[in-house]
């Protein structure tokens, strides 16, 4: 129930910044309960999910994101 009301939470904010239908938003996260709260809240505004490897280098992750299209991108702090 928590899992799910933290991904309700964020999607109502991913909404609130546009997300829906097509819009692609990037997730650069480890695996963890961050990362899957992130994930079902992009599923959850309609949106579609790009995932980011944080691990990658630098260039790698900026020539992804423009290559991708991302509108948004959530990472883990």
């Amino acid at each position: 129930a928590e899992l799910n009301a933290e991904a309700n939470r964020l999607a109502a904010h991913l909404r609130g910044l546009g997300v829906g239908p097509d819009v692609l938003v990037g997730i650069a996260a480890e695996r963890s309960l961050e990362m899957v709260i992130g994930l079902l809240a992009i599923l959850k505004a309609g949106g579609a999910y790009v995932p980011l490897d944080p691990e990658y280098p630098q260039e790698r992750l900026a020539y992804m994101f423009d290559d991708s299209g991302i509108a948004l991108l959530l990472t883990q702090s």
